[in-house]
């Protein structure tokens, strides 16, 4: 019999996996895994100010993210800096900018590995509520918008011409973006946020026919990578988010060692 925990960390890991994977195949397809980084970094001023100003820790890295990506957006718009060029200028002045106002805060002990690396073994059932109902709802909102979404992905210019609202749906999926990664945060960590979202993807691209089935398959291929980094960690007693991004590593290589002609064949 496993402990409460333990399935509380399994129920939140499968939870989280299984809204990455559609999330995980546009962010393969668009190139945005820098992104995820920087969301993931901006994550500890998210902790920060939340504890300087005494709110809910995941609500208020929900609120650091969002405006990031609303930055982010509004940076790409006006064309000035290259994508990367702000990319990386928002994820280290947001991380530095998270370690020094921890800093600052004498007498509050904050457990930076826990938000590093992840504490998937400390969720609570409040924290469950967090990842279904905040990455369903983002999970809804992909599904909603799925096609336009598809359609910029493919080829912008031609989906302007179309009729497809290009600025709405690429902040929409900014802002889905960014509510995810604040939910997976507890998770795997912000170092490792994107592991989930980008791995099972990569991993599952090959032996992909179409979209749909890309996403699904990540979803799958999450779990997995969920549910064998927790068996190592419990089996091994080693840090059980680190250990999941390990397992979804070995599961991309096995991929790669498939002959590209038997990945083709089951397209």
């Amino acid at each position: 019999m496993f402990d409460d925990f333990l399935v509380r960390a399994l129920a939140g890991g499968l939870g989280v996996a299984l809204i990455a994977g559609p999330f995980g195949s546009f962010v393969v397809w668009r190139r945005l895994a820098y992104f995820g980084d920087t969301l993931a970094h901006s994550a500890l001023l998210g902790v920060g100010l939340g504890l300087l100003l005494k709110l809910h820790l995941t609500l208020s890295i929900l609120v650091v993210c969002q405006v990031l990506a609303l930055m982010l957006f509004l940076g790409q718009r006006r064309k000035q800096l290259a994508s990367d060029t702000l990319l990386g200028i928002f994820s280290h002045g947001a991380l530095s900018l998270g370690l020094v106002s921890l800093a600052f805060m004498e007498g509050i002990r904050v457990d930076l590995f826990a938000y590093l690396f992840g504490d998937i073994l400390a969720i609570s059932r409040n924290d469950l509520w967090w990842i279904f109902a905040g990455g369903g709802m983002a999970l809804a909102g992909l599904l909603w918008l799925w096609k336009p979404l598809l359609a910029v992905t493919l080829h912008e210019d031609l989906a302007r011409v179309e009729g497809v609202p290009v600025d709405q749906v690429n902040w929409t999926f900014l802002a889905l973006i960014a509510l995810i990664v604040a939910v997976m945060m507890k998770v795997v960590g912000m170092l490792l946020v994107t592991s989930l979202l980008i791995i099972p993807a990569a991993t599952v691209r090959r032996f992909s026919g179409t979209p749909e089935i890309m996403a699904i398959l990540a979803s799958l291929a999450g779990c997995l990578a969920v549910s064998g980094g927790l068996y190592g960690s419990y089996r091994w007693d080693t840090p059980a988010g680190p250990s999941i991004v390990v397992a979804a590593c070995l599961m991309f290589l096995v991929g790669l060692l498939i002959p590209k002609r038997l990945a083709s064949d089951s397209m």
